[in-house]
């Protein structure tokens, strides 16, 4: 599985002009499952952002994660994360099918839920507007593959 990670003040997704999640300071979460990705990269990838240390403490220093600030994550799919870009369009054939996907990015979601941070969500395969204050900025990229 891929992510992106990115701390925020904010964040919320909107799907036909309502808003369906949002969360005050923690963490957006765009994420997406590939081909061949079981529920083993999804706990793996969970828990790995659950302990993330980005969040500052009171020297000033990433030494907290989300689940130390009380803070809380919204969990986004998005497909796109599977891009190749080896041309001018983009290919997406290594992401994983639409069934697949859905069904580990639902249970993404509920592993870090279960990993002890509050998560709100997107709404797979929907024309989402995700707006965002991205605090830092901190933008990390994660991939199973890598962890």
């Amino acid at each position: 599985m891929r992510a992106l990670v990115q701390r925020v003040t904010e964040a919320r997704v909107i799907v036909e002009d309502a808003v369906i999640g949002e969360v005050g300071p923690g963490l957006l979460v765009l994420v997406c499952a590939m081909q061949g990705d079981t529920e083993a990269q999804a706990d793996k990838l969970a828990a790995k952002i659950a302990k993330l240390r980005i969040f500052r403490d009171d020297a000033d220093r990433m030494n907290l994660s989300v689940r130390d600030t009380g803070g809380a994550a919204l969990v986004v799919s998005q497909f796109t994360l599977a891009a190749e870009t080896r041309g001018n369009r983009p290919g997406f054939s290594t992401a994983a099918p639409p069934d697949d996907g859905n069904r580990l990015y639902e249970y993404f979601a509920a592993k870090l839920q279960a990993e002890g941070v509050p998560v709100a969500t997107g709404r797979f395969g929907a024309d989402m507007q995700v707006a965002l204050v991205n605090d830092g900025p901190v933008t990390i990229w994660m991939d199973t593959d890598t962890l």
